[in-house]
């Protein structure tokens, strides 16, 4: 059983580049492992701005890549025209994936266009609900705290909807 090893939180180019450390060639898997391809599995959040339909691409799953949700909303804190907020059924399809995956790949990559605010508070909030310390998304950075606290709202309600 692999269990989750670790929360990354990346731009969307940071993601990509991640991804791409795990591609190789037909036929060259033995060459790429002695370069030092990653073989690990992983799961990714992608958000997306909502105000370009997304970035353009979409992660899908592949021999490494196990899952992938992908959102569509921006880094406000309040509602906007023309900008979509994340809300409650975002944090509740967020907190099923990390679930879902938790036990079932070594890494979570999450990443917004920054990687900055968005993807650093749902990755601090990820850290914190499978019980490790997040301190360090707020201490070398500014998550989006609007969307910590809808994270954090919804794992409550979840979790007393459980008992």
């Amino acid at each position: 059983m692999i269990v989750l090893r670790r929360v990354l939180v990346k731009s969307v180019h940071g993601a990509f580049g991640y991804v791409m450390e795990h591609y190789y060639p037909f036929g060259m898997a033995d060459e790429a492992a002695e370069q030092g391809a990653l073989t690990d599995t992983y799961a990714v959040i992608s958000i997306q701005d909502s105000h370009t339909q997304g970035f353009g691409f979409q992660f899908t799953e592949n021999q490494f890549c196990k899952g992938v949700l992908t959102l569509l909303f921006d880094d406000i804190v309040s509602e906007v025209d023309g900008a979509v907020l994340f809300n409650d059924e975002m944090a509740d399809q967020t907190i099923e994936f990390i679930e879902q995956y938790k036990s079932f790949v070594d890494t979570l990559l999450i990443h917004c266009y920054a990687g900055q605010s968005r993807s650093r508070a749902v990755g601090a909030f990820a850290v914190d609900m499978l019980g490790g310390d997040n301190s360090k998304y707020f201490e070398e950075g500014s998550p989006n705290q609007y969307i910590y606290d809808v994270l954090e709202t919804a794992w409550v309600r979840l979790q007393l909807a459980k008992m």
